[in-house]
């Protein structure tokens, strides 16, 4: 067990960039995050819409066709399960199913998501993105890409605590990737334990992401498959500047790394390193 959760991605989609749709069928979804909870992943986060580059909104009921079988076939297997959604009504019927947790790359836009987390008093997440997944790597700009994304994460953190929902359970990410050129991923990478600093824990999402490919391509981005062991290194840094949750596709990679990423840096908790 380490202090970092690891939190395994489940895309129940046909479309999204990494997997290409491999667990869209119910069966096969719920067959691998059982299998991610093998290989070490504290949470499930299961998605039913792509917000990869491009990616366009689907209707709220195909969204809840494809998500609730399978939040309900992990519940009834005792996973704790995140729902990636953006939606209030999907949001509210996978917390009834069971699940424990909702991560909105919109920050909590819809206001019935919000009242959906602040009747449940369940962990969320909330991200930041610049735009919307269809436009948001057009042409990110900003004046200050932490200080604004800071700002962001803060005052959606502060509304939701609000709510009743407990500090602890109110998870900031900085969107690793949603509106962002690869200096603007690296700059928030780097302010980790800025944003750590005000008592909301950290998700960081790097796994396989396009920065992690063109810093690594010469004239053309490397491709997913080449883009394991970097992705493996933004994760153990992240760790190791004070991020307390890692969402990734590669769970057993990601777990191990974090295994002996804390045997050296120590658990923040007690202190100490774990091979003593």
């Amino acid at each position: 067990m380490t202090s970092v959760k690891i939190m395994g991605v489940l895309n129940v989609t046909p479309d999204s960039f990494s997997d290409g749709g491999r667990f869209f069928a119910t069966n096969r979804a719920i067959d691998h995050g059982l299998r991610m909870v093998h290989d070490g992943a504290d949470i499930v986060d299961v998605g039913g819409e792509s917000t990869r580059p491009g990616s366009l909104p689907i209707p709220v009921e195909e969204e809840v066709r494809r998500v609730v079988p399978v939040v309900t076939a992990l519940v009834d297997r005792d996973v704790f399960v995140s729902v990636d959604t953006s939606k209030g009504r999907v949001a509210r019927e996978c917390l009834v199913a069971g699940a424990q947790m909702i991560n909105d790359v919109t920050g909590i836009s819809d206001p019935a998501l919000l009242e959906a987390v602040a009747d449940f008093k369940c962990d969320v997440c909330i991200m930041h993105m610049q735009g919307t997944p269809l436009t948001m790597q057009a042409n990110p700009s900003y004046s200050d890409v932490v200080a604004e994304v800071e700002a962001y994460l803060l005052e959606r953190a502060e509304l939701i605590a609000a709510q009743g929902v407990p500090v602890d359970k109110v998870w900031i990410d900085p969107g690793i990737g949603f509106g962002k050129t690869v200096d603007h991923n690296l700059a928030l990478l780097r302010a980790i334990p800025r944003l750590a600093s005000h008592g909301f824990p950290v998700l960081i999402g790097a796994s396989r992401k396009g920065f992690i490919g063109r810093l690594l391509g010469n004239s053309h981005p490397a491709p997913l498959e080449n883009r394991e062991e970097a992705t493996i290194a933004v994760q153990v840094l992240a760790q190791s500047l004070g991020a307390k949750m890692i969402r990734t596709h590669n769970v057993i990679g990601a777990k191990r790394a974090a295994t002996l990423a804390e045997a050296i840096l120590g658990d923040p908790e007690s202190g100490k390193g774990q091979l003593r």
